[in-house]
Protein backbone atom coordinates (compact mmCIF):
# COMPACT_ATOMS: atom_id res chain seq x y z
CA UNK A 1 0.00 0.00 0.00
CA UNK A 2 1.47 3.49 -0.92
CA UNK A 3 1.50 6.58 0.94
CA UNK A 4 -1.63 7.85 -0.70
CA UNK A 5 -3.75 4.62 -0.14
CA UNK A 6 -2.43 4.69 3.24
CA UNK A 7 -3.84 8.28 3.84
CA UNK A 8 -7.08 7.47 2.43
CA UNK A 9 -7.69 4.42 4.53
CA UNK A 10 -6.60 6.31 7.52
CA UNK A 11 -8.90 9.01 6.77
CA UNK A 12 -11.38 7.11 5.78
CA UNK A 13 -11.47 5.40 9.29
CA UNK A 14 -11.87 8.93 11.05
CA UNK A 15 -14.43 9.53 9.11
CA UNK A 16 -16.59 6.87 10.28
CA UNK A 17 -14.97 7.36 13.66
CA UNK A 18 -16.26 10.80 13.68
CA UNK A 19 -19.56 10.08 12.09
CA UNK A 20 -21.84 12.90 11.74
CA UNK A 21 -19.27 15.37 13.44
CA UNK A 22 -16.17 14.85 11.36
CA UNK A 23 -15.79 17.48 9.38
CA UNK A 24 -16.66 18.27 5.13
CA UNK A 25 -13.15 17.73 3.66
CA UNK A 26 -12.99 14.23 5.13
CA UNK A 27 -13.93 11.45 2.65
CA UNK A 28 -17.07 9.18 2.68
CA UNK A 29 -18.29 7.15 0.39
CA UNK A 30 -21.62 5.32 -0.38
CA UNK A 31 -20.47 2.42 0.68
CA UNK A 32 -20.05 3.48 4.25
CA UNK A 33 -23.00 5.24 4.25
CA UNK A 34 -24.79 1.88 6.03
CA UNK A 35 -21.94 1.53 8.53
CA UNK A 36 -21.77 5.24 9.58
CA UNK A 37 -26.09 5.15 10.06
CA UNK A 38 -25.48 1.83 12.26
CA UNK A 39 -22.06 3.06 13.83
CA UNK A 40 -24.38 6.28 14.48
CA UNK A 41 -27.39 5.54 15.89
CA UNK A 42 -25.06 3.72 18.36
CA UNK A 43 -22.18 6.04 19.69
CA UNK A 44 -23.88 9.31 18.96
CA UNK A 45 -25.67 8.80 22.79
CA UNK A 46 -21.29 9.02 23.73
CA UNK A 47 -21.73 12.94 21.76
CA UNK A 48 -25.12 13.52 23.31
CA UNK A 49 -24.11 12.31 26.91
CA UNK A 50 -21.06 14.90 27.20
CA UNK A 51 -23.34 17.94 25.60
CA UNK A 52 -22.07 17.73 22.14
CA UNK A 53 -25.56 18.84 20.03
CA UNK A 54 -27.20 16.81 17.34
CA UNK A 55 -26.29 17.81 14.12
CA UNK A 56 -29.58 18.20 11.63
CA UNK A 57 -30.58 16.00 9.26
CA UNK A 58 -29.44 13.12 11.13
CA UNK A 59 -32.08 10.27 12.83
CA UNK A 60 -33.44 11.09 15.90
CA UNK A 61 -31.99 10.21 19.68
CA UNK A 62 -34.60 9.30 21.44
CA UNK A 63 -34.67 5.29 22.46
CA UNK A 64 -37.20 3.63 20.58
CA UNK A 65 -37.80 -0.18 21.28
CA UNK A 66 -39.12 -0.73 17.28
CA UNK A 67 -35.86 0.91 16.19
CA UNK A 68 -33.46 -0.11 18.56
CA UNK A 69 -34.20 -3.87 17.73
CA UNK A 70 -34.39 -3.59 14.29
CA UNK A 71 -30.87 -2.06 14.41
CA UNK A 72 -30.07 -5.47 16.93
CA UNK A 73 -30.93 -7.75 13.72
CA UNK A 74 -29.51 -5.17 10.71
CA UNK A 75 -26.14 -4.89 12.02
CA UNK A 76 -25.11 -8.12 11.52
CA UNK A 77 -25.51 -7.46 7.37
CA UNK A 78 -22.70 -4.90 7.59
CA UNK A 79 -19.96 -5.79 10.13
CA UNK A 80 -17.99 -9.08 10.55
CA UNK A 81 -18.74 -11.65 13.79
CA UNK A 82 -15.65 -9.85 15.75
CA UNK A 83 -16.59 -6.67 15.59
CA UNK A 84 -20.74 -7.39 15.72
CA UNK A 85 -19.71 -9.38 18.74
CA UNK A 86 -18.63 -6.07 20.63
CA UNK A 87 -21.91 -3.29 18.94
CA UNK A 88 -23.84 -6.15 20.63
CA UNK A 89 -22.55 -5.78 24.21
CA UNK A 90 -22.35 -2.28 23.76
CA UNK A 91 -26.04 -2.14 22.46
CA UNK A 92 -26.92 -3.99 25.41
CA UNK A 93 -25.89 -1.65 27.82
CA UNK A 94 -26.49 2.06 25.62
CA UNK A 95 -30.12 0.51 24.22
CA UNK A 96 -31.19 -1.17 27.60
CA UNK A 97 -32.45 -4.05 25.37
CA UNK A 98 -33.47 -5.98 28.74
CA UNK A 99 -35.98 -3.29 29.73
CA UNK A 100 -37.69 -3.16 26.23
CA UNK A 101 -38.07 -6.64 26.45
CA UNK A 102 -39.48 -6.34 29.81
CA UNK A 103 -41.84 -3.85 28.19
CA UNK A 104 -45.76 -5.22 26.67
CA UNK A 105 -45.85 -2.64 24.50
CA UNK A 106 -42.41 -2.68 22.97
CA UNK A 107 -42.46 -6.25 22.53
CA UNK A 108 -46.11 -5.95 20.84
CA UNK A 109 -44.74 -3.32 18.39
CA UNK A 110 -41.36 -5.06 17.24
CA UNK A 111 -41.59 -6.91 14.22
CA UNK A 112 -40.51 -10.33 15.04
CA UNK A 113 -38.47 -12.04 12.09
CA UNK A 114 -35.43 -14.84 11.86
CA UNK A 115 -33.02 -11.78 11.87
CA UNK A 116 -34.31 -10.73 14.66
CA UNK A 117 -34.59 -13.78 16.83
CA UNK A 118 -30.78 -14.88 15.66
CA UNK A 119 -29.93 -11.28 16.96
CA UNK A 120 -31.89 -12.18 20.73
CA UNK A 121 -30.40 -15.32 20.94
CA UNK A 122 -26.74 -13.95 20.27
CA UNK A 123 -27.56 -11.46 23.35
CA UNK A 124 -29.33 -14.12 25.36
CA UNK A 125 -26.80 -15.02 28.00
CA UNK A 126 -26.24 -11.44 29.20
CA UNK A 127 -29.85 -10.37 29.06
CA UNK A 128 -31.50 -9.74 32.55
CA UNK A 129 -33.77 -12.23 33.65
CA UNK A 130 -36.61 -9.75 33.78
CA UNK A 131 -36.15 -10.23 30.24
CA UNK A 132 -36.96 -13.38 29.97
CA UNK A 133 -40.87 -13.19 29.01
CA UNK A 134 -40.37 -10.25 26.37
CA UNK A 135 -37.50 -12.82 24.80
CA UNK A 136 -40.01 -15.78 24.73
CA UNK A 137 -42.64 -13.76 23.31
CA UNK A 138 -40.86 -12.63 20.64
CA UNK A 139 -39.42 -16.14 19.87
CA UNK A 140 -42.44 -17.73 20.01
CA UNK A 141 -43.48 -15.30 16.94
CA UNK A 142 -40.17 -16.17 15.05
CA UNK A 143 -40.75 -19.60 15.46
CA UNK A 144 -44.51 -19.70 14.47
CA UNK A 145 -43.97 -17.81 11.40
CA UNK A 146 -40.99 -20.35 10.17
CA UNK A 147 -43.07 -23.69 10.99
CA UNK A 148 -45.94 -21.99 8.83
CA UNK A 149 -43.38 -21.68 6.00
CA UNK A 150 -41.35 -24.83 6.29
CA UNK A 151 -43.64 -27.27 7.95
CA UNK A 152 -45.31 -27.71 3.90
CA UNK A 153 -42.30 -28.62 2.01
CA UNK A 154 -41.05 -30.75 5.02
CA UNK A 155 -44.37 -32.60 5.27
CA UNK A 156 -44.56 -33.42 1.78
CA UNK A 157 -40.67 -33.89 0.77
CA UNK A 158 -41.16 -36.93 3.79
CA UNK A 159 -44.83 -38.06 2.73
CA UNK A 160 -42.73 -41.21 1.46
CA UNK A 161 -42.68 -43.68 -1.94
CA UNK A 162 -43.73 -42.28 -5.24
CA UNK A 163 -47.12 -43.05 -6.03
CA UNK A 164 -47.72 -42.58 -10.10
CA UNK A 165 -50.90 -42.64 -10.38
CA UNK A 166 -51.59 -39.55 -8.23
CA UNK A 167 -50.34 -36.69 -9.51
CA UNK A 168 -48.61 -33.82 -7.27
CA UNK A 169 -49.07 -30.03 -7.05
CA UNK A 170 -44.63 -29.80 -5.47
CA UNK A 171 -42.67 -29.10 -8.28
CA UNK A 172 -39.39 -30.85 -7.69
CA UNK A 173 -36.44 -33.34 -9.43
CA UNK A 174 -37.76 -35.78 -7.10
CA UNK A 175 -41.49 -35.87 -8.10
CA UNK A 176 -40.32 -35.56 -11.79
CA UNK A 177 -43.19 -38.02 -13.78
CA UNK A 178 -41.35 -37.97 -17.15
CA UNK A 179 -43.26 -40.69 -18.42
CA UNK A 180 -46.50 -38.89 -17.24
CA UNK A 181 -45.07 -35.41 -19.31
CA UNK A 182 -44.14 -36.97 -22.35
CA UNK A 183 -47.67 -38.63 -22.65
CA UNK A 184 -49.30 -34.85 -21.97
CA UNK A 185 -47.46 -33.53 -24.52
CA UNK A 186 -47.65 -36.34 -27.54
CA UNK A 187 -50.08 -33.50 -29.06
CA UNK A 188 -47.39 -31.15 -29.50
CA UNK A 189 -44.79 -32.87 -31.14
CA UNK A 190 -43.63 -31.23 -34.70
CA UNK A 191 -43.50 -34.23 -37.31
CA UNK A 192 -41.16 -32.39 -39.00
CA UNK A 193 -38.00 -31.88 -36.98
CA UNK A 194 -39.54 -34.92 -34.28
CA UNK A 195 -39.27 -32.04 -31.09
CA UNK A 196 -41.87 -32.10 -28.45
CA UNK A 197 -43.29 -28.57 -27.40
CA UNK A 198 -43.40 -29.06 -23.30
CA UNK A 199 -46.96 -27.66 -22.14
CA UNK A 200 -47.96 -29.59 -19.14
CA UNK A 201 -45.01 -31.07 -16.59
CA UNK A 202 -46.39 -33.85 -14.58
CA UNK A 203 -44.87 -34.61 -10.64
CA UNK A 204 -46.11 -37.28 -8.58
CA UNK A 205 -47.28 -37.64 -5.48
CA UNK A 206 -45.24 -39.97 -2.79
CA UNK A 207 -46.60 -41.76 0.13
CA UNK A 208 -44.21 -42.71 3.00
CA UNK A 209 -43.70 -47.09 3.84
CA UNK A 210 -45.67 -47.09 6.83
CA UNK A 211 -43.52 -50.36 8.09
CA UNK A 212 -40.16 -48.38 7.64
CA UNK A 213 -38.66 -46.82 10.87
CA UNK A 214 -36.36 -44.43 11.22
CA UNK A 215 -34.01 -43.13 14.05
CA UNK A 216 -32.92 -39.47 12.98
CA UNK A 217 -30.34 -37.96 15.38
CA UNK A 218 -30.02 -33.82 14.90
CA UNK A 219 -26.54 -32.51 16.08
CA UNK A 220 -26.58 -28.39 16.73
CA UNK A 221 -23.55 -26.72 17.02
CA UNK A 222 -24.05 -23.72 19.79
CA UNK A 223 -20.87 -21.73 19.57
CA UNK A 224 -21.59 -18.42 18.71
CA UNK A 225 -21.71 -17.78 14.60
CA UNK A 226 -24.71 -20.76 14.93
CA UNK A 227 -27.95 -18.85 15.97
CA UNK A 228 -29.88 -19.07 12.46
CA UNK A 229 -29.11 -22.28 12.05
CA UNK A 230 -29.87 -23.44 15.72
CA UNK A 231 -33.22 -21.73 15.29
CA UNK A 232 -34.29 -23.47 11.91
CA UNK A 233 -32.97 -26.91 13.55
CA UNK A 234 -34.46 -26.41 16.25
CA UNK A 235 -38.03 -25.75 14.11
CA UNK A 236 -36.85 -29.22 11.51
CA UNK A 237 -36.26 -30.82 15.04
CA UNK A 238 -39.95 -30.48 15.93
CA UNK A 239 -41.14 -30.79 12.52
CA UNK A 240 -39.99 -33.98 12.03
CA UNK A 241 -40.73 -35.61 15.33
CA UNK A 242 -44.32 -35.17 14.22
CA UNK A 243 -43.92 -37.29 11.24
CA UNK A 244 -44.96 -41.00 11.31
CA UNK A 245 -41.71 -43.25 11.27
CA UNK A 246 -38.88 -40.84 12.65
CA UNK A 247 -37.83 -40.67 15.98
CA UNK A 248 -35.98 -37.52 16.22
CA UNK A 249 -33.07 -37.37 19.26
CA UNK A 250 -32.17 -33.24 19.42
CA UNK A 251 -28.73 -32.62 20.80
CA UNK A 252 -27.17 -29.18 21.35
CA UNK A 253 -23.41 -29.44 21.39
CA UNK A 254 -20.59 -26.84 22.65
CA UNK A 255 -17.48 -28.41 24.95
CA UNK A 256 -20.24 -30.29 26.67
CA UNK A 257 -23.55 -31.85 25.46
CA UNK A 258 -26.82 -31.50 26.24
CA UNK A 259 -29.58 -34.04 25.29
CA UNK A 260 -32.61 -31.86 24.81
CA UNK A 261 -34.61 -35.35 23.22
CA UNK A 262 -37.73 -34.17 25.51
CA UNK A 263 -38.00 -30.95 24.47
CA UNK A 264 -37.46 -31.59 20.39
CA UNK A 265 -41.35 -31.48 19.62
CA UNK A 266 -41.42 -27.76 21.44
CA UNK A 267 -38.88 -25.62 19.45
CA UNK A 268 -39.42 -22.90 21.84
CA UNK A 269 -38.72 -24.20 24.65
CA UNK A 270 -35.32 -25.49 22.75
CA UNK A 271 -34.45 -22.30 22.28
CA UNK A 272 -35.06 -21.06 25.72
CA UNK A 273 -32.55 -23.56 27.30
CA UNK A 274 -29.99 -23.18 24.48
CA UNK A 275 -26.99 -21.10 24.89
CA UNK A 276 -24.49 -19.88 22.66
CA UNK A 277 -20.92 -19.15 22.99
CA UNK A 278 -18.20 -21.17 24.21
CA UNK A 279 -16.10 -23.58 22.69
CA UNK A 280 -16.64 -26.29 20.56
CA UNK A 281 -16.25 -30.35 20.80
CA UNK A 282 -17.86 -32.11 17.55
CA UNK A 283 -15.62 -35.27 18.43
CA UNK A 284 -17.42 -35.45 21.24
CA UNK A 285 -21.01 -35.27 20.24
CA UNK A 286 -20.10 -37.60 17.05
CA UNK A 287 -19.23 -39.97 20.28
CA UNK A 288 -22.46 -39.05 22.12
CA UNK A 289 -24.41 -39.90 19.04
CA UNK A 290 -22.19 -43.52 18.96
CA UNK A 291 -23.97 -44.56 22.05
CA UNK A 292 -27.14 -43.50 20.92
CA UNK A 293 -27.11 -46.13 17.15
CA UNK A 294 -29.42 -49.44 17.98
CA UNK A 295 -30.36 -50.06 13.82
CA UNK A 296 -27.83 -48.61 12.61
CA UNK A 297 -29.00 -49.32 8.90
CA UNK A 298 -32.37 -47.06 9.87
CA UNK A 299 -30.25 -44.60 11.24
CA UNK A 300 -29.49 -40.60 9.91
CA UNK A 301 -26.63 -38.30 11.89
CA UNK A 302 -27.42 -34.65 11.09
CA UNK A 303 -24.67 -33.21 12.17
CA UNK A 304 -25.33 -28.60 11.56
CA UNK A 305 -21.97 -27.21 12.26
CA UNK A 306 -19.53 -24.59 11.46
CA UNK A 307 -17.09 -27.31 11.31
CA UNK A 308 -14.61 -25.38 13.46
CA UNK A 309 -13.44 -28.46 15.59
CA UNK A 310 -11.81 -27.09 18.87
CA UNK A 311 -10.77 -30.13 20.13
CA UNK A 312 -9.44 -32.94 18.31
CA UNK A 313 -9.61 -33.35 14.54
CA UNK A 314 -8.68 -36.90 14.30
CA UNK A 315 -10.75 -38.09 16.71
CA UNK A 316 -13.77 -36.29 15.34
CA UNK A 317 -12.43 -37.74 11.65
CA UNK A 318 -12.10 -41.38 13.59
CA UNK A 319 -15.82 -40.73 15.33
CA UNK A 320 -17.72 -40.15 11.79
CA UNK A 321 -15.42 -43.05 10.21
CA UNK A 322 -16.85 -45.94 12.76
CA UNK A 323 -19.75 -44.75 11.96
CA UNK A 324 -20.39 -44.55 8.59
CA UNK A 325 -18.54 -48.06 8.45
CA UNK A 326 -20.91 -49.27 10.92
CA UNK A 327 -23.84 -48.71 8.48
CA UNK A 328 -25.12 -45.07 9.75
CA UNK A 329 -26.06 -42.59 7.12
CA UNK A 330 -24.38 -39.15 8.00
CA UNK A 331 -24.17 -35.53 6.71
CA UNK A 332 -23.10 -32.81 7.86
CA UNK A 333 -24.96 -29.78 7.29
CA UNK A 334 -22.70 -26.47 7.03
CA UNK A 335 -23.83 -22.96 9.08
CA UNK A 336 -26.38 -20.93 7.15
CA UNK A 337 -28.25 -17.72 7.77
CA UNK A 338 -31.39 -17.29 6.97
CA UNK A 339 -30.99 -15.85 3.59
CA UNK A 340 -29.31 -18.93 3.20
CA UNK A 341 -25.87 -17.49 3.02
CA UNK A 342 -23.16 -20.78 3.87
CA UNK A 343 -20.18 -20.61 6.26
CA UNK A 344 -17.79 -23.67 7.16
CA UNK A 345 -14.11 -24.78 7.79
CA UNK A 346 -13.61 -26.43 4.65
CA UNK A 347 -10.64 -28.14 5.54
CA UNK A 348 -12.09 -30.24 8.59
CA UNK A 349 -15.38 -30.58 6.09
CA UNK A 350 -13.16 -31.94 3.18
CA UNK A 351 -11.30 -34.57 6.29
CA UNK A 352 -15.41 -35.80 7.06
CA UNK A 353 -16.26 -36.45 3.40
CA UNK A 354 -13.15 -38.79 3.37
CA UNK A 355 -14.47 -40.42 6.52
CA UNK A 356 -17.57 -41.20 5.05
CA UNK A 357 -20.28 -38.28 5.70
CA UNK A 358 -21.43 -36.37 3.07
CA UNK A 359 -21.20 -32.32 3.56
CA UNK A 360 -23.69 -30.18 2.34
CA UNK A 361 -24.78 -26.32 2.59
CA UNK A 362 -28.59 -26.51 2.40
CA UNK A 363 -31.94 -25.24 3.67
CA UNK A 364 -34.36 -27.06 5.84
CA UNK A 365 -36.24 -28.06 2.92
CA UNK A 366 -33.75 -29.28 0.93
CA UNK A 367 -32.37 -31.20 4.18
CA UNK A 368 -35.93 -32.89 3.86
CA UNK A 369 -35.90 -33.75 0.52
CA UNK A 370 -32.24 -35.30 1.16
CA UNK A 371 -33.82 -37.03 3.77
CA UNK A 372 -36.60 -38.54 1.73
CA UNK A 373 -34.32 -40.10 -0.91
CA UNK A 374 -32.54 -41.72 2.08
CA UNK A 375 -35.29 -43.22 3.33
CA UNK A 376 -36.94 -44.51 0.41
Amino acid sequence: MNASESDKLAARRWRLVLGRYADGPLPGSASDAGLDATLGYLYDREYAARGHRHARGGASLDPSALTALNWLSGAQQLFPRSTLERLERDALARYGIDELLASPEAVASVEASPELGAALMRVKGRMDPRAADGFRQVIRRVVDDIVERLRPPLTTALTGSRQRHRRSPHASSRNFDWRGTIAANLANVDPETGRMLVEQVRFVARQRGRNLHWEVIVLVDQSGSMADSLIHSAVTAAILSGLPGISVRLVLFDTSVVDLTHLARDPVEVLMTAQLGGGTDIARAMTYAASLVSQPSRTVVALVSDFEEGGSVSALVGSVRRLAESGVTLIGLAALSDAGEPWFDRSTAARLVGAGMQVAAMTPDRFAEWLAGVMT
